[in-house]
This record gives C-alpha cells, structure tokens and sequence, in this order.
C-alpha cells in the first residue's frame, strides 16, 4: 500500500472509530434520558387536554384518548384513605392489563390532589426491566391515572452499541478498499505529474496529458504552462549566452588586431626601423580603440539614461539628416528617393536626437552597402502611426544573418573589410533606441532587396 493509501485509511478509521465512540456515548448516556423526556412530554400533553374536559366526556372517550396517545388510563372516585384509593387504582390497573409489583400513592401525594394538584411519579419495576411513568390529577370528584410503561434500555443500548461496533469493523475493512482504490486513482497523475516535475528540474522540458475534471488537471495545466515558459526562458538565455560568447569573441577579434599593429610598429621604432610613418599608424590604431570603447559606452549609456520624449515633425528630421549625409551620398555615388506622398501627419512623439541616430545609422549602413545606385525611402501612416522604410538592393541575405543582424559586431561582410563593414555596433544601438520607444521594428530580405523599417506613435504638437 501507497504512503497516500495509508494516510487515507487511517484517516478514514480514524472518523469512523470517532464517529462510533460518539454514538456510544449518545446512546449510553443520552438516548434514556431524552426517550424519558419524549414520554413526559407526551403525558403533559394529554394531561393538559383532559384537565380541560368534562369528566362525563372523559369517561366516554377514555379509549380513543389511549389509543391515540399509546397509554393507559384510569379512574376513579377521590377518597382520601390512601389504602382504599390504592387499591382501586390498582385494581383498575389489573383489569387493563397492567399488573404493578411497585405501586403506592403516598398519603402526601393524596393531599396534593386534594388541594387540585397535578401529581408525577415513577414506578421502576426491576423484575420486569420496565418503569411506569405516572401522571395523576383530580377533576371534580374523580381522580383519573395516566401511564405509560417504559422499558429498561440498558438492554436495548448494548445491542445496538453491540451492531454499531460490528458496522465500524466492517467499515473499517471498507475503508481499505476504498482507500486503495481511490489512491490509486489520485496517485497515478500525482506520480506522472512527479515524473514530469523531475525532467523539467533536468531541463527536459516537456507537458503531460491528464484528464480527471479535478484540482488535479488544473495543478497539470499549471505545470503545464510553467514548462512551456521554463523552455522559453532557457532558450533566451542560451541564445543569450550565445550572443555573450559571440560578443567576446567578436570586441577580442576588434581589438586584437589594433592592438598587435600597436605592439608590431612599436617594436619598430625601438629596433630604429621607423621610416617616419609608424607613428602615425600606432596613432591612428589608438584612435580605432578609442572610438570602438567610445561606441561600447555609448551602446550602454542608451540602455540606462532617460530619453527627453517630445513632438516633433519626422519628415523635417528626416530631410535634416539627408542634407548632412549629402557629401556622404555624392561619394558614393548614390541616388535616395524619398517618397512622402502617403504621410498625412508628420508629427511623432519620442526623443528627436536619439531617433537622429537612427535615421542616420539606417542611411549610412545604406550606402555602405547598397549594390544598385539607389536608395528608396518611404513615409507613410498607418492607423496612428508613422511607418518609415529603407530599401535597397543587396546580395542575397543568409536567414542566418538576418537573425543576428542586430547583435553586436554582427557584420554582413563577414571578411570584416572596415571599409565595407563598420564596427558592427550601429545596428545594435539602432535597435536599443527603438526598443526604448517601444517602436516596432525590423527587417524584410527578398529577392536580392533588403529593407529596414520601424514605426512611431503619430501625435500632435
């Protein structure tokens, strides 16, 4: 037998032995006394009936009144010896059938009913296991007997405690039964549940079918819904991890590179083989780190500084930045279309100088690598927003690159030319600004085109 088994049948005994000790208990000491209290209230309320009667009327319906109240009744005329009313009363007694070893109204009692009082007695009868319960009144010059016999109950009480006690040992046996089976039922989901419990503790994420209608199923779809978000969460923080590992990889690889040219032009210039332009390599090389931590610190100052949320007019922005880049485009020979014709409301809320960097990352990694000569924008509102697109041509996109396209030092020239490539950050703080916007955002890659989009609330100045 299970642990729950047992728990179960013990419990279970243990309310069946309380709920038997307590009927014993009732019946040894209480069920007497109230089948007594029953029959006085039985007789008090005849008594009361026929005080208000006439005797003519009492003597007449004598026999109805004992067949209606199950009792035995009485009468004679009043007399004041005791001896001589006694006698009648117990000869009358006799005749109905009630033969009374113990029976004596005391010369006291005859006073009381003199006086019209309403006498109560008890008339226990050993040898017949019974009592009678008397109730004696006068009424005019007749007293009337109401009695009732009672049986000894000590009998009767140990029979039934005798059956009750053969019902808890059968019950008992029941119980174990009943308990194995019902064990059995709640166990095996509760050990399937354990079991599922135990794998995702081993990270083996997986769900459990259980169908019972009870508290059960809903502990199974709980369990249920926390393995499915223990499974996402673990898989963010591998992917996270990942993404760890390939930044450390990635700033090694930026500042690996620098730093050996460092220590080559430095080991130069004490071997006296300077030819006048090491150092200006050694400087330019520092400048790179410094440029590479200085973006690193900026990517961390976004994540955590307050941005200055404002209205302001997107397509004003957006023209503002073009005329900066445009020495920028003329080098590169680059032609950008702006296309405005389906922008009704130009005024969005977010910080303006910090969606400047955004404008001017997504136009610059344009033209950077771009493979046709142009460059086409668009503005446009949907609903209550303003949707802003760039697109260009590009070699075909690896779905592996566009997944990783926004971590940092992700590149899509994987040779890592720094003419085509950049340090690989600008995307990565693009992405940062946008998520503080709570703007939507992301990337579209088909048929050699590749196009970058985000969206902000539309408001009003």
């Amino acid at each position: 037998m299970s642990k729950l088994s047992r728990k179960l049948f013990w419990r279970i005994a243990c309310m069946i032995c309380l709920v038997f000790a307590v009927s014993f208990l009732v019946n040894t000491f209480f069920l007497p006394k109230y089948i007594l209290y029953q029959q006085k209230v039985n007789l008090a309320q005849l008594t009361n009936f026929m005080s208000n009667e006439t005797v003519e009327s009492l003597i007449q319906t004598e026999g109805e009144l004992e067949q209606q109240y199950n009792v035995t009744i009485v009468s004679t005329e009043f007399v004041k010896n005791p001896n001589v009313l006694n006698d009648v009363i117990r000869t009358e007694l006799n005749r109905k059938g009630i033969t009374l070893a113990k029976f004596w109204v005391m010369e006291e009692r005859i006073q009381d009913l003199e006086h019209g009082k309403t006498v109560y007695n008890l008339y226990s009868q050993k040898k017949l296991n019974t009592s009678f319960l008397v109730t004696i009144f006068r009424k005019d010059n007749m007293v009337f007997v109401v009695g009732d016999s009672i049986a000894h109950t000590d009998q009767s009480i140990r029979a039934v405690n005798k059956f009750n006690l053969y019902i808890a040992i059968g019950a008992m046996f029941l119980t174990l039964g009943l308990a194995w089976l019902i064990a059995r039922q709640i166990i095996r989901p509760i050990k399937e549940l354990a079991n599922n419990a135990e794998d995702i503790s081993n990270l083996k994420f997986r769900t459990t079918n259980i169908k019972t209608g009870d508290e059960i199923e809903l502990l199974a779809a709980s369990i249920n819904r926390m393995s499915h978000k223990l499974e996402e969460a673990h898989l963010a923080l591998e992917e996270k991890n990942q993404n760890l590992r390939n930044f450390i990889s990635d700033i090694s690889h930026e500042l690996k590179t620098p730093i050996a040219l460092i220590k080559a032009y430095s080991s130069g210039i004490r071997d006296e083989m300077d030819d006048g332009t090491f150092l200006s390599v050694i400087d330019k090389k520092t400048d790179e780190m410094s440029q590479l931590v200085d973006k690193l610190l900026h990517l961390a100052k976004l994540q955590n500084e307050i941005y200055a949320m404002e209205y302001f007019d997107f397509k004003a922005l957006l023209g503002d930045v073009l005329d900066n880049l445009e020495v920028a485009i003329q080098k590169e020979q680059k032609i950008i279309e702006v296309d405005n014709s389906q922008l009704h409301h130009p005024i969005v809320r977010g910080d303006q100088q910090k969606i400047r960097i955004v404008l001017d990352n997504f136009i610059t990694n344009a033209l950077k690598y771009a493979s046709g000569p142009q460059i086409d924008i668009s503005l446009v509102n949907e609903g209550e927003r303003l949707v802003f697109t760039i697109r260009n041509g590009f070699r075909t996109l690896d779905e592996q690159d566009v997944n990783h396209i926004w971590q940092p030092f992700f590149v899509l020239d994987h040779s890592r030319n720094k003419k085509l490539s950049g340090s690989g950050l600008g995307l990565s703080i693009v992405q940062v600004i946008l998520d503080k916007h709570e703007a939507p955002h992301g990337i579209h890659a088909k048929d050699q085109e590749i196009a970058f989009y985000f969206s902000l609330a539309v408001g009003s100045e």
